[in-house]
């Protein structure tokens, strides 16, 4: 099965508009660990999960497939980043605590994934994987939002998106799995940076790279006696999270 990048092409404008994570997913996270020596954050893309586990681990590695994304990524003393595929790594046995991967597991052969954490990870340390579902607006923006989203660019999109409309719930697991609560992503935004999220998705770069224009422009335009150009907007993002133990 072939590597999926599906963001060099566009690292600066998914690291400028990528929502970040609550602090209440971090939290429930690490409320779990035994330790915390080592993270591994897999599939790093610009470095926004790393960042936040290097305020709590010594040491982070995070890897990625995609060099421009890595070029694009938020930099601390104790985080190392390397270009490295989910599924083969250098890193030695049993060397960390936590491993993450945030929005990213649906693009990973993830048997053999499964295998590389169960290798490079500590006895009874966490393997936390999450993303986050479609958007919410409001009533009025939703439907036309969930119009472009399904019939503009939804013949673009990977059959992996699938898995994350699932929430990662027909995923295999094997692991000990710890409950955890749902979580969500609530921002203030432009529409401009509406546009720009937009933008950064791996569908409209296949429909802009098909079709020769950026398919946000007609929909922004079509949201005009919506949501003025400097009004701020909520959206809100349904976070999902399996985090389980590895036993060995």
């Amino acid at each position: 099965m072939p590597i999926k990048d599906y963001f060099s092409g566009h690292a600066k404008i998914y690291a400028t508009f990528r929502p970040d994570y609550p602090n209440a997913l971090y939290d429930f996270i690490y409320k779990h660990l035994h330790e915390k020596s080592r993270a591994w954050d897999c599939a790093t893309g610009n470095g926004q999960v790393a960042k936040h586990l290097a305020s709590m681990f010594d040491e982070v590695y995070a890897t990625d497939i995609s060099n421009k994304q890595l070029e694009n990524a938020v930099q601390a003393s104790n985080i190392t980043y390397s270009v490295s595929s989910a599924e083969h790594t250098t890193f030695p046995d049993n060397y960390f605590d936590l491993i993450t991967v945030g929005q990213a597991l649906h693009w990973f052969q993830r048997e053999l994934f499964y295998k590389e954490v169960m290798r490079t990870a500590k006895p009874n340390g966490l393997l936390a994987v999450w993303g986050y579902a479609v958007l919410s607006v409001d009533e009025s923006i939703d439907e036309l939002f969930n119009k472009f989203y399904t019939e503009t660019v939804g013949p673009y999109w990977d059959d992996a998106r699938k898995l994350v409309e699932d929430q990662y719930r027909s995923i295999s697991f094997p692991f000990e799995e710890i409950p955890a609560p749902a979580f969500s992503i609530a921002v203030e935004w432009t529409k401009q940076q509406f546009a720009g999220y937009l933008s950064s998705w791996s569908s409209t770069q296949k429909f802009i790279n098909s079709n020769g224009f950026n398919p946000v422009d007609d929909f922004i335009t079509s949201l005009k006696n919506l949501w003025q150009d400097d009004e701020l907007k909520n959206v809100t993002f349904p976070v999902f999270l399996r985090l389980g133990r590895i036993k060995k």
